[in-house]
Parts: structure tokens; C-alpha cells; sequence
């Protein structure tokens, strides 16, 4: 998602040369704002937006890499060296705590406060993904969350299946026909996908990893349900008999060829069934994941934003936030952009919903109220390692339910408990 490499001159040009976070002639003052590779022009507009509004502010734009891991890596580099290059930046939802426990982040609760920003107008689970230890430490920039695609031209919008057992009898009985191969299809391989396939089927039968406190609470019967609806889809022969290697990718290639009647993806995927060369444009439908015993529960993704926690400029810092992921910032970013929203007003929005059908689409937006952040904890990346190779082991057929989840619980409670 990146803005042309042209856009970081310019911005720097609008600096007046200065050294960042000084402040020029005027009083104008200097801030960078960082994030990944932003293939719209979406970061351009914002900043100019901005500074419209706010002519004694210059933007800088420092553009990251595309990769998340590497980005991840390289702003622990300069924050564990007390570096103020960047003020403001854009966050995986998984970093939040991490960041916060590393001392790199700024907490935003007085800014919040003082504006009265209310945070009830935010996706909860946006907004819980930036809250460690009491403390708001980042702002929902946009979501995205985990949603069922079903083919229009085999299934009738009434007959969307609600439950998960209904999805594993549809997609059994409705494999083979119109040239399709497999039922259903999702994210198998041992990475940071199966987490969200993981989290989501747990959720709907009322699992957890981690409650409120932070304390480990994945040994339960809700956990052990969920994982053993996963392995039975895993095991089916309604699935791709390689679904254990199976990415967001290969999903995509799946389903835009035809092969599949229901696929588990994340928003983008719409947009991406209705290209050129698509064997399913035009036949591709939407819907809140399945529910379980416990409702229906959706992985959150998507990403946030902070402050510095050395930014020499924190109230100008806070500005640009505000402006970027509040309203006005979301709307050019929905519109311009086509991310979802966190701003949960914005789904009224005419220009919105114009923007995207998905915006419009009621299945959409419940599945984005649904969304629930993955474990909020500094010791996240253990966390999800411990996980996948435990539900990994367990799709493959080579462990018990119940006996890869008492096994999560006694690894997790060393990582995050200490126990």
C-alpha cells in the first residue's frame, strides 16, 4: 500500500529543507510520519488534507518496506536506540502491546481525553487491540477482518449457511458442481493465517487464548471444540487435499478460478474476484463468518497508529492522528483507498458506500462489529508461534484436540505468565 517515491520528495521539499522536527521560519514545525509501501494515493491526499488545514505544519513521509516483518524489525532498530526520526507511524494490530512494553510508544489517553474523542464510535476490537496495561496506546486506522465468500450463482443469499456445521453439510453436498472442485476453502499453512482461522473457529464456540487480564485461559472446552471443527474441515475431502500449504494467495487462485463454492478471506478478496481473467466475477457473495455455540467471531486485522515515544513534537503528532484516523482521514482513506473503516459512522456515509460494495454490505459490516484482536501481549510473537505449530500438528492429524490445547496452555502460561 505505498505512495510513489516521487511523494517522498516532495513532502520533504514541503519541510523547507529543515532538519526534522525542527521548527522554521513562521513557527512552522516538521513531524515525519512513517508506514509501509502504499500503492494508492491515498497517503498523499491525507497529508495534503492536512496540511491545508494546518498551515503552520509540514509533513514528511517516510515510506517503510512492504514486507511487515521487515518494517517490524527495522522500527525496533530505531526505537530501542531512542531514535526521533519518526514521530508519527502505522502499526500491524499485533505490535501495539509489544511496542507499549518496550517503552517506544507514547500513551494517547490525555489527547483522547482532551478532545473527547469517543472511542464507543470505533470497532471494539480495533480499539481493544491498542489497549495494554490500562493505557490507549494507539488509534484504528483501518480493519480488516475475516469474512465468508460464497458463490451467488450456486447459493441463494437466504440459504447462506449461519453455522459452521451448516457450511461443512453445504460444502460437502455442493463440491463438483459447476466445474467447482472443493466446498470450502481457507488459510492451512503454519503461519500467522492459521492463527486467524484458529482464533476464529475458537471464538464461535466460545474459546479463548487469553481473558481480559492476561492470563491464559486456552484450556477449555470451547478451545478444544473449535480446534476439533478445524481439523474435521482440514481432514475433509471438501477441502484442497493441500490445505495445510495453503496461504491468502493460493486462496485467491482457488476461488478466482472457479475451483471452490465458499472460501474463508479478508475484504480485499472481493475486489480481487472481480478482475480481468476471473472466472467467478460477478458470481462472488458475502457474509459474516459462521457461527458456532457461542455466536460468530471474526480474526481483526488491519492497522493502527502512534506516537514516538521520542518524538520531540507530540502534540503536532497527536494532530496529524486525529486528522488521519478520525473522520475526515478515514473517509479519504475509504474512498480514495477502499480500506475499511474503523470509524463505525462512516458506513452511513454516502461517498462511502458508493466507494465499495462491501461498505453497503450489512454481512460486511457485522463481520467487522464481530472482529476480535489476536492475544494482546507483548509476548505476542511467541504466542503465535506456540500456536501455530500446535494447531499445525493438529490439522495434519497427527495430535489430539485435547491434547494440543492443554499442551498450548502449558507453553503459553511459561511465555506469558511465567508458570
Amino acid at each position: 500500500m505505498g505512495i510513489a517515491f516521487s511523494l517522498i520528495g516532495s513532502l520533504a521539499a514541503c519541510g523547507g529543507g529543515s532538519d526534522q522536527g525542527a521548527e522554521g521560519d513562521g513557527g512552522q514545525v516538521t513531524i515525519t510520519y512513517a508506514r509501509g509501501k502504499d500503492q494508492t494515493q491515498t497517503t498523499k491526499k491525507l497529508i495534503e488534507e492536512f496540511e491545508k488545514e494546518h498551515p503552520q505544519m509540514d509533513i514528511r513521509f517516510k515510506e517503510m518496506p512492504s514486507d511487515t516483518g521487515v518494517s517490524h524489525d527495522q522500527y525496533v532498530t530505531m526505537f530501542s536506540g531512542n531514535s526521533d526520526e519518526i514521530d508519527v507511524f502505522d502499526l500491524d494490530v499485533i505490535w501495539s502491546a509489544e511496542f507499549a512494553q518496550a517503552g517506544y510508544l507514547q500513551p494517547l489517553d490525555r489527547f483522547i481525553q482532551k478532545d473527547g474523542i469517543d472511542l464507543d464510535k470505533y470497532v471494539n476490537g480495533a480499539v481493544k487491540a491498542g489497549r495494554y496495561n490500562g493505557k490507549q496506546w494507539t488509534m484504528p486506522k483501518f480493519v480488516d477482518a475475516g469474512l465468508l465468500y460464497y458463490r451467488k450463482d450456486m447459493v441463494d443469499e437466504e440459504d447462506v449457511p449461519k453455522t459452521w456445521e451448516a457450511l461443512t453439510e453445504q460444502a460437502e453436498e455442493l463440491k463438483g458442481e459447476q466445474g467447482t472442485s472443493f466446498g470450502y476453502v481457507f488459510q492451512g499453512k503454519q503461519y500467522e493465517g492459521l492463527v486467524c482461522n484458529f482464533i476464529e473457529l475458537i471464538g464461535a464456540y466460545g474459546g479463548r487464548v487469553l481473558d481480559e487480564q492476561g492470563k491464559v485461559v486456552i484450556d477449555s472446552k470451547g478451545t478444544v471444540e473449535g480446534l476439533r471443527k478445524l481439523r474435521e474441515m482440514a481432514q475433509s475431502d471438501y477441502v484442497p487435499g493441500h490445505v495445510t500449504a495453503i496461504t491468502e494467495i493460493e486462496t485467491d487462485a482457488i476461488y478466482s478460478e472457479g475451483q471452490a463454492v465458499f472460501s474463508r478471506q479478508w475484504p480485499y478478496h472481493y475486489a480481487k474476484m472481480q478482475e480481468d481473467g476471473s472466472d467467478v466475477m460477478g458470481k462472488v457473495g458475502v457474509a459474516a463468518l459462521p457461527q458456532g455455540d457461542a455466536g460468530s467471531t471474526a480474526a481483526l486485522g488491519g492497522w493502527m497508529t502512534g506516537i514516538n515515544k521520542n518524538s520531540k513534537h507530540k502534540k503536532e503528532a497527536w494532530e496529524l492522528i486525529k486528522f488521519m484516523n478520525g473522520a475526515k482521514g478515514q473517509k479519504i482513506s475509504a474512498v480514495d483507498g477502499g480500506l475499511a473503516p474503523t470509524y463505525l459512522p462512516l458506513y452511513q456515509d454516502e461517498d462511502v458506500k458508493k466507494a465499495s460494495p462491501l461498505f453497503e454490505n450489512e454481512e460486511f459490516i457485522k463481520g467487522v462489529k464481530s472482529a476480535v484482536p489476536r492475544p494482546v501481549s507483548p509476548e505476542y510473537p511467541k504466542i503465535s508461534d506456540i500456536i501455530q505449530v500446535e494447531v499445525s500438528k493438529t490439522i495434519a492429524g497427527e495430535e489430539k484436540p485435547e491434547n494440543a490445547v492443554k499442551r498450548m496452555e502449558q507453553k503459553l502460561k511459561k511465555v506469558v505468565e511465567g508458570g
